[in-house]
């Protein structure tokens, strides 16, 4: 889909604030409030806004530990991927998980409250899992950037 400059502003906007009233945003962009929220329910209808979020400040829910992990399975097949991903997805302590290429077969981002609940995590999930070959664990030492908004 080809967006065009009012709706790149949407969603510029929307990013910053999704509980922003239509009357506000309509001023943002320029348009008067039907329009506007015409133009939102054509976003969300092609798919390009998928849901509307609450960003938390994970360090105040005393998910102090941000971990990188690093997975690489023994054997590579559609069942066995499909088995870890569906795991993956079944645990909350996992926020991100992506497949790559190279050396390593998934990175996961992982939140805890400290590395004996990471400890925990490893011996009574990853280390359980037999078609995981290795797992290399980076800890982030403080963050420099995490921002959830997309460049429009």
């Amino acid at each position: 889909m080809k967006l065009d400059r009012i709706q790149r502003q949407i969603l510029a906007e929307l990013q910053k604030n999704s509980r922003i009233s239509n009357q506000d945003l309509a001023d943002r962009v320029g348009l008067s409030v039907s329009p506007c929220w015409r133009r939102v329910r054509e976003l969300e209808e092609a798919g390009l806004i998928q849901r509307y979020v609450a960003v938390l400040d994970r360090r105040k829910l005393g998910l102090d530990a941000c971990l990188w992990c690093q997975v690489r399975l023994k054997k590579h097949s559609a069942q066995i991927i499909g088995q870890f991903e569906t795991l993956v997805h079944e645990r909350s302590e996992v926020v991100e998980c992506y497949e790559l290429t190279g050396e390593h077969d998934f990175l996961m981002k992982v939140y805890l409250p400290d590395m004996e609940s990471y400890a925990a995590f490893m011996h009574g999930f990853l280390l359980k899992l037999p078609e995981i070959d290795v797992v290399r664990t980076g800890v982030t030492l403080r963050e420099i950037k995490n921002d959830t908004a997309l460049p429009i």
